[in-house]
């Protein structure tokens, strides 16, 4: 069982509990390799809060049941990190917010953690995030929790603001993370540091709703989703049958697949996105898939009545409803927004905290998201589509120092455009309407950053995208493993 490190950075979560059950890998040896990972790439700031010792006694006792002859669990071994806005027992949660550094939730830890670990899976770390999920660059001001950077190039951002879950995957850490996403916060950050990312259904909630996303710090539970992260969309799969319950749906053949490629989706893009995409849609065509370019003109109109009021109108209600769920005591909505570092943030708190959308919201409810909704399923009938394919984002990863200085960037040399909406542009309207979206690696421009295609999917049809999500990737391939 002296397994070469080079091997154990390339395994899957899928290789490593298949090993493990064979009794052809330690999981304590797999365990340690992810602790000397993790310090060699600790530059990348990847981490919060990080727990070794407990990590490696578990692991100790995984091999200690699987000499014994007893049955191993699922997932039985396999190191994870979660994003530090979900409750793990025993951990604290922070946000990535000094007013919650020391926060530690006595109740609620989230039940997709819960399931993780009842099947044996072993959380190592909470990773960092955009200061309360509020970014997509994970630049923060304070240097608590400080700045992720992208295992690619540490000068570039990681995206937010799940970002330290992207760079624990794509630094060979961990195989697999469990993030958030409300406007794009897996699917941004998987797309620019070149790892998968699953953003699951969310409908109208309840019964639409795919995962449980109680136990998480929130901003718009109407949005918000837990979902994954991963180096490849079989361990999104693996994991995805463990919190589901449910089995993987069949490969399809790509010949015959009808995409859809709106042109409002692939317009204004970074020459090296675009260049990337358009040899993915080579590749594609020339493997028998369909493309339809039915425009979506009225997507992005319809998404603006509807975003901004879902994201800055319910945390008034549902971050201190979290608060007291997690026997939090003596902490406010006041209080944290006191001691907000980041200037993006602080002036989204302030809307929420002065109910600027509070007016627009019954309206945005009963009439605008509705219509939102429409559109999308009216699209994928009318115009016969298994899924809509696009560059997840228009750009690929910018410099932290340019996200630290301006607010604005350049697209080819263009008149600058606000980075946030940049990078929302693509992610935001399947997020408002609740849709299923799957980022995975495209490849990367001529300066080795990665770019990530994305595919939204039909509500509920989940299963079926990951498939498809797998079945275009054995043809496009991984990136290859970073040293």
């Amino acid at each position: 069982m002296n397994t070469p490190t080079a091997v154990l950075s390339g395994l899957s979560a899928s290789d490593v509990v298949t090993l493990i059950a064979s009794g052809k890998l330690s999981a304590q040896a797999y365990m340690e390799h992810a602790r000397e990972r993790a310090a060699a790439q600790s530059a990348l700031n990847c981490f919060i809060a990080e727990d070794w010792s407990a990590a490696i006694d578990a692991a100790k006792r995984v091999d200690r049941r699987r000499q014994a002859g007893a049955s191993l669990a699922p997932l039985e071994g396999l190191p994870i990190s979660v994003k530090d806005n979900i409750n793990v027992s025993g951990w604290g949660t922070s946000g990535g917010t000094r007013a919650l550094k020391a926060f530690r939730p006595q109740e609620g830890e989230s039940p997709l953690v819960a399931r993780l670990r009842a099947a044996g899976a072993i959380v190592v770390a909470k990773t960092n995030m955009h200061e309360l999920a509020f970014g997509i660059t994970n630049v923060n001001s304070d240097p608590f929790p400080g700045t992720a950077r992208n295992p690619y190039d540490p000068s570039k951002i990681t995206g937010g603001s799940s970002g330290g879950a992207a760079a624990s995957v794509a630094g060979g850490i961990v195989p697999c993370a469990l993030g958030t996403d409300t406007s794009g916060s897996i699917r941004i950050p998987a797309s620019l540091c070149g790892v998968v990312g699953f953003r699951p259904t969310v409908g109208n909630g309840a019964s639409n709703r795919r995962y449980d996303s109680t136990g998480i710090l929130p901003i718009s539970p109407t949005k918000d989703t837990a979902g994954l992260m991963a180096g490849c969309v079989a361990d999104v799969v693996l994991l995805d049958a463990v919190l589901t319950g449910s089995g993987p749906s069949a490969r399809p053949a790509l010949r015959g697949v009808r995409l859809a490629v709106p042109p409002c989706l692939w317009a204004d893009l970074d020459d090296g996105v675009r260049s990337t995409m358009e040899a993915v849609q080579r590749k594609l065509s020339e493997a028998g898939v369909v493309f339809v370019g039915a425009d979506m003109p009225q997507l992005f109109e319809l998404n603006e009545q509807v975003s901004a009021a879902l994201a800055l109108h319910e945390p008034i209600a549902a971050v201190p409803r979290y608060l007291m769920e997690s026997g939090a005591e003596g902490i406010t909505l006041a209080s944290i927004a006191a001691q907000i570092a980041n200037p993006d943030v602080a002036g989204a708190w302030k809307a929420v905290l002065s109910d600027a959308f509070g007016s627009a919201y019954p309206d945005v409810m009963a009439i605008h998201r509705p219509r939102l909704q429409a559109y999308y399923r009216d699209y994928f009938v009318q115009h016969r589509v298994d899924a809509i394919l696009f560059p997840a984002t228009p750009v690929p990863a910018i410099s932290i120092a340019s996200a630290q200085t301006s607010q604005d960037m350049s697209i080819n040399g263009a008149k600058p455009v606000p980075i946030f909406n940049t990078y929302v542009r693509h992610t935001d309207p399947g997020a408002s309407a609740g849709l299923p979206g799957l980022v995975l690696p495209a490849g990367r421009t001529a300066e080795g950053l990665p770019v990530g295609l994305e595919l939204d999917g039909i509500y509920g049809d989940d299963a079926r995208l990951l498939a498809l999500g797998e079945t275009i990737e054995s043809l496009l391939g991984r990136l290859p493993r970073l040293a």
